[in-house]
């Protein structure tokens, strides 16, 4: 079942033209608040809400609540198609000069969308914007701002070593910076560069495709900002809670996907190696933890149809 209004009216002239778009998966009845404030802005021309096969009833439930709106689109997948290929599909449906890839449990403010288009018209030759998303007490996740996950950045990272690490170091900027990388958690890309570069490498089913789209949009001659001074709250995903080590799994092979394709170490084939141990060491190590919290969590009960 898919449902479309026969038409997204475009926003009043000098007002962004912004489609959001996103993807639930037993998301949660927070998509509900993701999709109210997406529609409070005035700079969006139309929301799509993309599922894949969720089995909680909430974007049902969001359809319903919607029906007379006609910028919001809801397309129901009926399985789990992965979070780039959802996100290429609903972007053929999008009217908007801009798309703003938006995690279900992001939380927009009515001005939050345009300053992040005003700080991406002026920043020359942007492809790519992010903001600086936050948890429930403001405290910005280090991953807005972020270097390409090379080997040695990674091994720093993982062993607390001095030097270049993935995340950026210091406090968060308050300003417009340029960056390697930004959170997936909530990403603006022109459309004329998304549809360039052919929009998210489906071959990547969840996480890492969104550190392979800032590096294509930079290896493309354009550049990814961060929007210091935007701030989004950022919760927990549904998603993750539900099926930690279906995501997991997922995560460890995005990860060795992008070391092959971007790291020049991956040519090395005695480090490849090493590497391709090590990424499904570290996920062999993480299941039994993420089997043990899923099964002594008490999970609240939802009513998918508030």
């Amino acid at each position: 079942m898919i449902t479309f209004p026969d038409s997204s009216p475009a926003p009043p002239a000098g007002v962004p033209d912004v489609s959001v778009i996103v993807v639930s998966a037993d998301s949660g009845p927070g998509l509900h608040d993701c999709i109210r404030r997406a529609l409070a802005c005035p700079a969006v021309r139309d929301v799509l809400l993309i599922d894949n096969g969720s089995r909680d009833g909430v974007p049902e439930a969001v359809a319903r609540a919607h029906e007379h709106e006609p910028r919001l689109a809801v397309i129901f997948n009926h399985a789990n198609l992965g979070f780039g290929p959802a996100v290429n599909r609903a972007a053929k449906r999008a009217g908007g000069s801009r798309l703003l890839v938006l995690n279900p449990d992001c939380l927009l403010e009515p001005d939050t969308v345009g300053r992040l288009v005003a700080t991406f018209d002026a920043q020359p030759r942007t492809g790519l914007a992010g903001a600086v998303v936050c948890d429930a007490y403001g405290v910005p996740d280090p991953a807005s701002h972020r270097r390409d996950p090379l080997l040695a950045r990674t091994l720093t990272t993982l062993f607390k070593r001095p030097g270049e690490g993935i995340n950026v170091e210091g406090p968060m900027p308050d300003h417009a910076v340029e960056a390697e990388a930004v959170s997936g958690a909530l990403m603006l890309v022109s459309r004329r560069v998304f549809d360039y570069l052919d929009g998210f490498d489906e071959r990547y089913f969840l996480h890492c495709e969104d550190l392979d789209l800032c590096r294509r949009v930079r290896d493309a001659g354009y550049r990814v900002v961060l929007a210091g001074d935007v701030r989004v709250l950022h919760g927990k995903g549904g998603s993750s809670r539900h099926r930690p080590v279906f995501v997991s799994w997922h995560k460890h092979r995005g990860m060795w996907r992008w070391f092959r394709t971007f790291d020049p170490d991956a040519r090395k084939w005695h480090l490849a190696a090493v590497v391709w141990l090590g990424i499904w060491a570290h996920f062999a190590l993480k299941v039994p933890g993420q089997l043990w919290r899923r099964l002594t969590a008490r999970a609240p009960v939802q009513d998918a149809t508030a």
